[in-house]
């Protein structure tokens, strides 16, 4: 079951089987109350907040086993504005549902150090605020690998996010970023620090990679442990180990 959760989302390119905007939409509260874009989408994510039951009616009446939440893209949703945090929170105890969220970064933030250190706090920001199991994609992974040759490392350096401060060397070659060389290293210190971040690539278009964020959730959200084809002892042992299993078909 598809779920459309983003209230301006009025060029939807799928069928949603729930859709906010028959609760309330964007346009609406902009012109009712004189706000603009951002302000009306915080309203939106407080008024499903306060009326979270309709959307938990709507998702018992439909019975299904899996549900994608198609989700606002705007960053205060994530950092530091409380309504999804609550959402999901009700989600979880209310409807009774094994949540995971799926970050998409765009790959491009890999080319620039002060991009890829950006995307790195928000993805660690947002898995801090929401509480829930969570994967980070590098979209667009179809471009990065046709333009590997231009990136300052090698593509593990992006997905392991291994030492950062080979980072903090090219931005202090940066006439721009060197001026901030503190907040720079601060930055990358908190991110060492916690240890929670990581990227796996995805290409929407082949098949295979989906299957493989499938694979990813299943296991974040403990799924996998569950499932009738991860209760074999081998195929718990081997997501466990993050090792490959033929028996399950999990490639973790």
């Amino acid at each position: 079951m598809i779920v459309n959760l983003d209230p301006a989302n009025d060029n939807i390119t799928y069928e949603p089987d729930i859709d906010i905007r028959n609760l309330i939409s964007l346009e609406n509260v902009m012109e009712e109350h004189n706000l603009g874009p951002n302000g009306a989408l915080l309203y939106c994510m407080e008024y499903l907040d306060k009326n979270i039951e309709w959307l938990i009616e709507q998702l018992r009446d439909e019975h299904a086993a899996n549900y994608i939440f198609d989700l606002p893209g705007q960053v205060e949703l994530y950092s530091h504005h409380e309504s999804l945090t609550n959402i999901f929170s009700k989600l979880a105890n209310t409807a009774n549902l094994q949540l995971c969220v799926i970050h998409l970064v765009d790959s491009h933030h890999c080319s620039d150090a002060a991009k890829f250190i950006s995307a790195l706090m928000l993805s660690l920001n947002a898995m801090l605020k929401l509480g829930l199991p969570h994967i980070n994609l590098l979209t667009k992974v179809d471009l990065l690998k046709k333009h590997s040759d231009k990136l300052q490392f090698g593509i593990d350096f992006y997905t392991e996010v291994l030492d950062l401060n080979y980072l903090l060397d090219s931005l202090d070659t940066d006439h721009f970023a060197s001026k901030y060389t503190k907040l720079n290293r601060a930055l990358v210190s908190i991110i060492e620090d916690y240890s929670l971040v990581t990227f796996q690539l995805v290409n929407m278009f082949k098949e295979e990679s989906l299957i493989k964020v499938k694979n990813s959730v299943d296991k974040a959200n403990g799924y996998v442990f569950k499932a009738d084809e991860g209760r074999h002892i081998n195929s718990l042992l081997a997501c466990a180990m993050g090792i490959p299993d033929k028996t399950s078909g999990y490639d973790v």
